[in-house]
């Protein structure tokens, strides 16, 4: 079995990609109040998560190591608060001899964490645990290669 290596993609064509991931935090009728209506402590849990997506897309390669770095053309976040939760849709979009799957799937991963630890204090019980948060469904909803 050959050692860890990270593909070559030298002879890969530069085309444009874009991808598409999406994701969803469970979160309490309290936490959703708070959040739609600017109550939470450690600010907007929103404008946080998307500034996380974005710089987690940018980041992905530190946190892969097997994926390459890339030169991310647009990073979108976008967040939908919904009676159940918060769910996160992120697009990323380059021209590269890669995907930008991982980096989109990242973006998503970090945006739910960070709402999570922006809202954890109102989603703890009693005795300090998380009883009904949970992030599900994170997977890519789309992926395109041009060329």
């Amino acid at each position: 079995m050959a050692g860890i290596r990270q593909v070559d993609v030298s002879e890969k064509k530069v085309v444009r990609r874009e991808a598409i991931a999406r994701g969803f935090i469970k979160l309490g009728p309290e936490t959703i109040r708070r959040i739609r209506s600017g109550d939470v402590e450690k600010g907007d849990p929103l404008q946080v998560a998307r500034l996380a997506g974005i710089n987690a897309a940018k980041l992905t390669p530190l946190l892969l190591p097997l994926c390459h770095p890339l030169r991310l053309e647009h990073v979108e976040v976008s967040l939908d608060v919904v009676d159940e939760g918060v769910e996160a849709v992120v697009r990323v979009v380059a021209h590269e001899k890669t995907g930008v799957e991982m980096e989109a799937l990242t973006a998503a991963s970090i945006a739910l964490l960070n709402i999570w630890d922006v809202v954890k204090k109102y989603e703890k019980d009693e005795s300090g645990q998380y009883p009904s948060t949970e992030i599900t469904s994170i997977k890519v909803v789309k992926k395109i290669k041009e060329g």
